[in-house]
């Protein structure tokens, strides 16, 4: 029988010896294959709506994965994942949000068998890299084949869908051997060192042998982060905006959200299309952010910019007309096109005037590595991209000198926790983005009572000290709701299991 969640097992595993072998390293007591695995659908509707781009989203729905590991004496043990499948975000395209969406679920579905089914043992970077470099891939071609272009999965797309199987991997770990996960990121838990993933810009003096996640980690971590907050396309910015109050009592407009939540960083988002609008948007939030004492603005352009112009045009009339309100500029997000292979555009103008952060384009650390070549100075880590590939793209960033920042994805419920823990160790430029206290508060309540400091903001900032424990350290927040029936399931018997 599985054992169950947060319930403790006898014979738990200590520190593991160090074994090497002749450059090559022996299979460890603690390696961990998948042995099941169990995909809830969550939907969850937005208070107000949040534009993305050319889209706007008031809904969405939450992939949450039960994820079942045994070890070579076939104790077992479960961990959790979640992700919003945030289809606009992933997924920019002129088809129908139903088809995107139906795409995405389906391959949340397929997953189930594949990591299940997948005869991989290890560390779970290890696991994990093999999935996102060799099964997802085969998988995408699968599904894309005979479709046209416009309804192939992007690969964005695809690891949205795998990232809470990634994530419930990673915490499935830490439950097994009764240790937080984030202590398991070293010698001798991993069997490889980060030589085996990454290689390093020839124009660095870089060296990953013998290195390890945790050499690029904050040490301590973080137990309180400052809290950006999202201003988006339709967030409302003064009175004479105010028609439809939504029937609750939290704030609406900017300044009453400064206010409740003593906030100091606010992310603007922008239209990336209409340079005027994007002005004058920036003017409006930077004045209330300096009557209202904000220290630290970014801009988010979402993707939508062309023409680097666009942007150095922006700023440079910000510099001159708005001074104080350009020098608030903390950091600019992603500008163009994610598809950095097709669109290598030079940023290097724009990222001498303020720091640039790779979003959407930051796939993994190639991406990163390609990005760094073309003037991108900083990267903006999410938990939605794998859990595995959010470490590797993080330790390749910091050894290459490259800021740190980590963003949400709107992220409510249980994807709240790992989303802030990969902040609390980082290293982050300024604090973490959250954001789903603004746009779908309602939909965390039960996790809220096991973590209150993550779901809420005060003093600009949130708290982490409640996540203690093995795994991600839910605590029971993993078990704080009722679930519907599964979308999908599947568990090996572990008498089938080789080791």
């Amino acid at each position: 029988m599985a054992t169950q969640p947060g319930n403790k097992r006898e014979g738990s595993t200590s520190l593991p010896p160090d074994v090497r072998t002749s450059g090559r390293t022996a299979p460890r007591e603690t390696d961990v294959r998948i042995t099941g695995a169990e995909l809830y659908l969550l939907p969850v509707r937005t208070r107000v709506p949040l534009k993305f781009g050319p889209e706007t989203l008031t809904s969405v729905t939450c992939a949450r994965v039960r994820v079942q590991v045994t070890d070579r004496k076939g104790r077992l043990a479960w961990g959790w994942g979640e992700t919003p499948l945030s289809v606009q975000w992933a997924w920019p395209s002129e088809l129908s949000y139903r088809e995107r969406h139906e795409s995405m679920i389906d391959f949340c579905r397929q997953l189930v068998p594949l990591v299940v089914k997948l005869d991989a043992w290890g560390h779970p970077i290890e696991v994990g890299h093999e999935i996102v470099e060799t099964h997802v891939p085969v998988l995408r071609r699968r599904m894309n084949q005979n479709r046209e272009p416009a309804s192939r999965i992007p690969v964005l797309a695809a690891l949205i869908c795998l990232s809470p199987f990634d994530v419930a991997l990673h915490d499935a770990y830490g439950m097994l051997h009764e240790v937080p996960t984030y202590q398991t990121y070293q010698r001798p838990w991993m069997n490889r060192d980060l030589s085996h993933y990454l290689e390093p810009s020839e124009d660095a003096a870089v060296e990953f042998h013998g290195k390890y996640p945790q050499d690029y980690f904050d040490q301590p971590p973080q137990s309180k982060l400052a809290a950006w907050h999202l201003v988006g396309g339709l967030d409302l910015l003064d009175r004479s905006e105010l028609h439809d109050q939504p029937h609750d009592d939290l704030p609406v407009l900017l300044d009453d959200w400064i206010t409740r939540d003593g906030l100091t960083c606010l992310k603007i988002k922008l239209r990336g299309n209409d340079a005027a609008w994007d002005y004058d948007r920036i003017v409006r939030v930077g004045r209330i952010a300096l009557a209202r004492g904000v220290r630290f603005l970014s801009v988010d352009f979402n993707c939508t910019v062309t023409d680097v112009t666009y942007v150095t045009g922006i700023l440079d009339s910000l510099a001159a007309a708005e001074p104080a309100i350009y020098d608030l500029i903390l950091y600019i997000e992603q500008p163009f096109p994610y598809d950095l292979e097709r669109h290598r555009i030079d940023v290097r103008s724009i990222s001498a005037r303020k720091p640039l952060f790779m979003d959407e384009s930051a796939h993994d650390w190639k991406q990163v590595r390609l990005g760094r070549g073309l003037g991108w100075t900083g990267v903006a880590l999410k938990t939605c991209k794998t859990q595995t590939g959010a470490l590797l793209s993080l330790c390749w960033a910091k050894a290459h000198g490259m800021a740190i920042m980590v963003q949400d994805l709107t992220n409510p419920m249980l994807a709240q926790v790992p989303h802030v823990l990969l902040a609390s160790y980082a290293g982050t430029i300024m604090g973490v983005e959250t954001n789903s206290m603004q746009f779908y508060p309602q939909a965390s309540l039960p996790e809220a009572g096991i973590h209150p400091g993550i779901y809420a903001r005060v003093g600009g900032q949130i708290d982490l000290s409640t996540i203690r424990g093995p795994g991600f350290g839910y605590h029971g927040a993993e078990a704080a709701r009722s679930l519907p029936p599964p979308a999908a399931s599947l568990i090996v018997p572990v008498s089938h299991v080789n080791r």
